[in-house]
């Protein structure tokens, strides 16, 4: 059979025999009525816990809208048009709206770059920013220990608006709602600090209610309190599917639920070789973001089997500390074990890819040089095929194969 994969902003095909396979994960085909700035509209229009935002919105005041930046698939250009013109409706001038893209530990935007997620004529009415890590007010101080130290400009606004999009999460449970402020517009040491809790046992994929560091995110809330927010849930062709607005975590919460009946896959057997890709452009961007569909991949694959992450990766490793971390260790255990001991905003994914690697072997196929991959205890390909036929050869001519296409965004789970 064959298949074909996000790769960048391309695709790449590769075959597998049909006796072979075991299965595609794939996002469930939903019965869906409105999609994309229609849904978006019957959200604003149905808030969930709070009233309508024009109702809620003060002329003369100071309101922030806080957005995802370039490596999510967050349609800021789809969804901030609709928030604005609701504000104007209660009378807020362009001038007292802010959009601040929350970079969290991640580079700055280019012009270019913020010009396409405002969209062209949103990017020359409504001032926009990147939070800056340096530029924060301390707020206070979670029960965890984590400093709500918040983007100035966020810390200091009359109003807050966060927007984001809703997907599995690999030690938040989920992304989107407080996820906007707490690490979004946060500084390095309040990331680590929550960050540091996803090595506890119930931080982990799918788990909100008993989860430490969805806990530790939105009690930091109570310092920085969100006004409104505005969350999606997009589809396999990136087009929006559902909307929720309102309360920070009623409307959250209620975009999680549907997200499972969409996303969260049962298998009957877990397979020998798991074939995943984060989906494209920009989610394959660096290793760095790559890393979620490895971590969803895991669920699927026996113990000794092979992931084969197909994954461009044309900005390299991703984050500074990540590569530090990959680079310098000498090996893959190590970094589980240094992690627990000294955690490390940016390790800590390195850790995660280490800890699949306990598990299974990781083949990547990217635009890395092989040395590197190597390098970072992978084993490089340029082409999927060539994985796909190694992998055989290693597994056996029987071994069962899983497909996962929209490996950051499935959640596969066994019966």
């Amino acid at each position: 059979m064959e298949f074909n994969f996000g790769f960048g902003k391309k695709t790449v095909n590769f075959h597998v025999k049909d006796e072979n396979l075991l299965g595609e994960i794939l996002p469930k085909q939903l019965e869906v009525g409105l999609v994309n700035e229609a849904e978006v509209k019957r959200a604003m229009e149905s808030p969930i816990g709070t009233k309508k935002l024009k109702e809620l919105a003060i002329p003369g005041k100071k309101i922030v809208m806080i957005t995802s930046d370039i490596t999510r698939p967050m349609p800021s250009k789809v969804v901030l048009p609709i928030v604005i013109d609701e504000l104007r409706a209660a009378g807020v001038k362009d001038s007292d709206i802010t959009v601040v893209f929350a970079l969290g530990s991640h580079r700055a935007h280019t012009e270019e770059e913020k010009k396409y997620l405002m969209g062209e004529e949103l990017f020359g009415r409504i001032r926009c920013v990147d939070s800056n890590v340096k530029d924060y007010k301390h707020l206070g101080t979670t029960q965890g220990g984590t400093p709500v130290d918040i983007f100035t400009e966020v810390a200091e606004a009359d109003m807050r608006i966060c927007l984001g999009n809703i997907e599995y999460h690999y030690f938040a449970g989920y992304s989107g709602g407080a996820k906007a402020i707490m690490p979004g517009v946060s500084t390095r040491a309040a990331i680590q600090a929550n960050h540091s809790r996803m090595v506890e046992a119930e931080a982990k994929t799918g788990n909100l209610d008993t989860n430490p560091v969805r806990q530790d995110l939105e009690e930091a809330i109570q310092y920085c309190p969100i006004d409104f927010i505005v969350n999606v849930v997009l589809d396999k062709k990136k087009q929006i599917i559902k909307a929720v607005a309102g309360h920070y975590i009623k409307a959250h919460r209620e975009g999680c639920r549907f997200l499972d009946t969409a996303n969260k896959i049962e298998i009957a057997n877990k397979a020998d070789i798991v074939i995943t890709t984060p989906g494209g452009y920009p989610k394959d961007i660096n290793m760095y973001q790559a890393q979620k569909a490895l971590d969803n991949a895991k669920h699927a694959v026996k113990k000794g089997g092979i992931i084969i992450l197909v994954a461009s990766c044309a900005e390299g490793l991703g984050e500074k500390v990540f590569e530090k971390w990959i680079l310098a260790a000498p090996t893959a255990e190590s970094m589980i074990e240094d992690i627990q001991k000294n955690f490390e905003l940016g390790g800590h994914k390195a850790a995660a890819i280490a800890m699949v690697l306990k598990n299974s072997k990781i083949f990547l196929v990217s635009e890395l040089e092989a040395d590197f991959v190597r390098k970072v205890f992978m084993e490089p390909f340029r082409d999927v095929q060539s994985a796909v036929d190694q992998a055989f050869a290693e597994q056996g001519k029987s071994a069962k194969v899983l497909i996962m296409p929209y490996g950051g965004s499935t959640l596969p789970v066994s019966k």
